[in-house]
């Protein structure tokens, strides 16, 4: 059964009572932590030392990023978050702390693995645009201390958190053993775990409650080209039944995003985002408000649409950020309703 709609007013009353909620709920999120610095600069000239701008920087500006930025969007929201990851001894990862303190996380889940350089991205973006983006990283996996240490802070904190959200960035914490740790620790809670999710590390998501690709990823996740509803409703179906979680929740840019249901229920969610959306930054703030939405009473359709609002408020801006409780409110006040 295909769906398409409008905001009801009775789903609107919960989508906003689900808001409300929202500072009463603690989400724990898991993966690789970043920091992402733009120097934003003007070209005026072309280098006289080889055919490159030369970009005369105006400012830097230095944000949470990849996992980090889902945090960033947790709390922006108003939810409770706890975070655990890793950072390395080295200046960024100091950055990183300070930058989550700033927005009142708690810090004790970052683990501190040194010989290991945090992640950066730096993009240097001049005109409005993207002039080059390096990254200083290492990917290999964490080593086992490390390992253990976030897992012991994940257990240590089931008593006390509505939600887990696993943040893959390939950067090294979502492994084979360690997700299946997270299965067993996570067996019999009650919760959801809600997984953003890599093509290369596909087989690891089996059996938590959703995750959420963009089209790309789905498409090579599951094999089958998208090219239109019939091959989107396919590969969602194949996806479902190869990692068996409770629901999969495709984004797929201006075109809304499909969730995946168990049941074999499928519901497609038009876009509201006014302009075609800048997708990575979205995809945190997509997670972040699904995680929020389902721990806070709504049904998985229902916490679909609320992340697709957010997701509309997001795009268009340059840089990753977050969403506000009060613009989300807002949003969905003035969404339309039949």
């Amino acid at each position: 059964m295909h769906n398409h709609f409008h905001l009801s007013r009775e789903q609107k009353r919960h989508l906003l009572e689900a808001i409300e909620r929202f500072p009463h709920r603690r989400i724990l999120v898991v993966g690789d932590l970043m920091l992402d610095l733009f120097i934003w600069g003007e070209v005026r000239r072309i280098s006289p030392e080889a055919p490159v701008p030369v970009v005369e920087v105006c400012e830097e500006s230095r944000l949470l990023g990849g996992t980090a930025n889902v945090v960033h969007n947790v709390a922006s929201l108003g939810g409770q978050v706890l975070v655990t990851g890793i950072i390395g001894d080295d200046g960024p990862g100091e950055e990183l702390m300070q930058l989550l303190r700033s927005i009142h996380v708690p810090t004790e889940g970052l683990v501190v693995e040194t010989g290991r350089p945090t992640t950066i991205k730096t993009r240097i973006i001049a005109q409005n645009q993207q002039v080059v983006r390096f990254d200083r990283e290492c990917r290999i996996p964490l080593r086992r201390e490390s390992v253990g240490d976030i897992l012991s802070h994940i257990a240590g904190n089931l008593e006390n958190i509505d939600g887990i959200i696993v943040s893959d960035y390939a950067k090294g914490v979502v492994t084979p053993e360690f997700m299946d740790a997270l299965r067993s620790l996570t067996a019999t809670c009650r919760f959801p775990v809600i997984v953003d999710p890599k093509v290369q590390h596909t087989e690891l998501y089996r059996h938590f409650t959703m995750i959420t690709p963009n089209h790309h990823e789905a498409s090579r996740m599951s094999g089958i080209e998208i090219r239109d509803e019939k091959s989107l409703v396919e590969a969602g179906r194949i996806l479902l039944k190869r990692l068996q979680c409770k629901t999969v929740l495709i984004t797929r840019g201006k075109e809304g995003m499909s969730l995946f249901h168990q049941d074999g229920e499928v519901f497609h969610i038009p876009t509201v985002a006014r302009r075609v959306f800048d997708v990575t930054g979205a995809g945190d703030t997509v997670i972040a408000t699904l995680a929020l939405g389902i721990v806070a009473g709504l049904s998985m359709v229902e916490a679909a649409l609320l992340a697709n609002l957010a997701a509309g408020i997001v795009v268009g801006e340059v840089g990753t950020t977050a969403v506000a409780a009060s613009q989300l409110f807002q949003t969905v006040e003035k969404a339309q309703s039949e």
